[in-house]
């Protein structure tokens, strides 16, 4: 009955996580206010927050899940991907821990996290399943044959999906983070009030920059026709906006199930908390007769929950690290 600590740092979200047998029994996540002023993540400041959270986090996740600290039997942390300096404090953390206890280290794959967090709570999808993991730094079809074996399938060439609403978001005069201001705005408004283009990208590849110029160079337009354009027509921009990146999305996910015949579908990720993608999907899932898999909110975003119950499958299959490891900046599936 291993118990996993998890420690997710890998950018502006210090976590960490219980899991005792695979169940997880706290996730205590500390967010960054600091970056507000700046309109988006200032890495050293990330990496200072950290310094700062990551000891009283880990403290409350031992705490809320009513165990003592010698009871932990390995300790999971986020190598990468992400931003180097934040990872070095949850990496330089989980290797003092572990060596202080004398128990394993078991480095984890952030991207391959978010997609395992399918598996924190029942019902969880059946091998293989596809799934679509949004978030702000990464775009990514994801073919997933076990916990450990997964094919990419398409990624972003360019923008991710989450940048293009969070820049989309900076272009409308929202605050940071925007994303989720847009699908605030995007339920009061009406999705085809305004056409935005679709990229025409081959094969199953995703790209969002032209996207993201045709939303500034309309809203200019607009505005040099009417100064109070966004004051007036804020929610029904927000809605196409949002409409248009949910449909690039969805069309590539419908595309690779067609081509693979998978059936069980999931997205995972930051952006999979939105809530026109996961309606889209769930509507979809229903006209394909597809399974479709959701993690609870809290599972979506950056979270060690997700390292805890990465780590607990691979603490079965022994796959340790040595005290030599170091964080990754890129770290592909």
């Amino acid at each position: 009955m291993p118990v996993i600590l998890g420690i997710e740092s890998s950018c502006d979200e210090t976590s960490a996580a219980i899991s005792v047998n695979g169940t997880i029994c706290s996730n205590i996540i500390a967010n960054q206010t600091v970056h507000e002023r700046f309109g988006g993540v200032v890495p050293e400041l990330a990496s200072r927050a950290h310094q700062q959270q990551i000891i009283p986090t880990v403290e409350q996740a031992i705490r809320d899940a009513k165990i003592h600290k010698n009871d932990i039997d390995a300790v999971a942390f986020t190598r990468g991907p992400g931003l180097l300096g934040s990872l070095l404090v949850g990496t330089s953390f989980a290797k003092a821990f572990a060596l202080a206890r004398n128990i394993p280290l078991i480095e984890v794959n952030h991207m391959q996290a978010h997609i395992l967090a399918h598996f924190i709570e029942e019902p969880v999808p059946e091998f293989p399943f596809l799934c679509l993991t949004v978030s702000g730094g990464h775009t990514q079809l994801v073919l997933v044959k076990n916990h450990f074996e997964m094919d990419l399938l398409g990624q972003t060439l360019d923008d991710a999906a989450g940048e293009a609403f969070d820049k989309t978001a900076k272009i409308l005069g929202l605050p940071y983070p925007g994303g989720p201001l847009i699908d605030l705005h995007a339920q009061q408004g009406n999705p085809n009030a305004f056409p935005f283009p679709e990229p025409q990208v081959p094969g199953l590849d995703f790209s969002f920059s032209g996207l993201k110029t045709a939303i500034l160079y309309f809203v200019q337009q607009k505005q040099k026709e009417q100064a109070d354009f966004l004051e007036t027509h804020l929610d029904d921009v927000c809605a196409s906006v949002q409409s248009r990146i949910v449909s690039i999305l969805l069309n590539k996910l419908q595309r690779a199930a067609f081509e693979t015949g998978v059936s069980h579908v999931a997205i995972a990720g930051g952006v999979s908390a939105n809530s026109g993608l996961r309606n889209g999907v769930v509507a979809l899932g229903k006209e394909r007769g597809w399974q479709v898999f959701i993690p609870r909110f809290e599972y979506c975003t950056d979270n060690a929950a997700m390292i805890a119950i990465a780590g607990h499958y691979k603490y079965l299959l022994h796959e340790f690290v040595g005290q030599d490891v170091a964080p990754l900046a890129r770290y592909t599936i």
